[in-house]
């Protein structure tokens, strides 16, 4: 899998989990674009594949 095909499995999770924005009407698609490279960047995380780690940062948010 390449980078971009990381990044766009992963804003598609993101996505159709929590739908297009979050409260504040702000882009889910274009945060997830933001930190899926994060994610892709990190071995050991890559290796859990991109919808494991969308499901993992989706875990936080919402918490203060």
């Amino acid at each position: 899998m390449t980078k971009e095909q990381f990044i766009e499995a992963f804003v598609a999770r993101c996505v159709s989990v929590a739908g297009p924005t979050f409260d504040d009407g702000s882009s889910i698609a274009d945060y997830a674009r933001e930190v899926a490279p994060s994610y892709w960047a990190d071995d050991h995380q890559r290796e859990d594949g991109p919808e494991a780690c969308a499901d993992a940062d989706m875990s936080y948010w919402g918490e203060d």
